[in-house]
């Protein structure tokens, strides 16, 4: 019983750890900082060709023409992931009204995705990076307990592959929305 509460106490400080804008959001692995280019605001999004839930393989070259909602996140079947992918789950259509698409990132394999995504009645691409190259680019690496994860970011990338937006450390419950008003404004600007 005394291991079970100490497991739970972990997962729950786990998903908190993640979700906020905490030291160990911004840890990044793999690699040295100088070694490792981090992509910015205004700078091309990195290209990179990985695995989706269905195992088909998925290019961020693909979308160009298209806005593209990135998002990284910790682990498949978590609460908070599971919230935040049931409101980008909630909120596609609005998304694809704006000619935008959703891709979910994280170090969870493809059959962890598809289980996922058949479990949560998740419709978008989920991808899977075990290799967590994709996910430091974006520097979206941390590290807890000995154990990688992708922290909690989301990129919005332009027709022409520019990042254009990058919220850090976001809190699950509301994001989706916030997501969408930034892609309307960055959508106006832009016209």
């Amino acid at each position: 019983m005394r291991l079970l509460a100490v497991a739970l106490v972990s997962i729950l400080f786990l998903e908190s750890s993640l979700n906020a804008a905490h030291p160990l959001s911004s840890l990044l692995v793999g690699g040295d900082a100088e070694s490792i280019k981090i992509v910015s605001e205004g700078e091309k999004a990195p290209n990179f060709t990985l695995p989706s839930q269905d195992g088909s393989s998925i290019s961020l070259d693909q979308y160009r023409g298209k806005w593209v909602v990135l998002y990284f996140y910790p682990k498949d079947f978590t609460q908070g992931c599971t919230i935040e992918a049931h409101n980008f789950q909630r909120d596609e259509a609005q998304y694809q009204s704006k000619g935008a698409v959703i891709l979910g990132v994280s170090l969870d394999s493809s059959d962890s995705h598809k289980e996922f995504c058949a479990k949560e009645g998740l419709n978008f691409k989920l991808l899977s990076d075990q290799s967590a190259k994709v996910v430091n680019q974006y520097g979206s690496l941390t590290e807890f307990q000995g154990k990688k994860y992708a922290a909690r970011n989301t990129f919005i990338i332009d027709p022409d592959g520019v990042v254009r937006k990058i919220f850090k450390g976001v809190k699950p419950n509301g994001h989706s929305q916030e997501v969408l008003v930034t892609l309307a404004d960055l959508q106006h600007a832009k016209a």
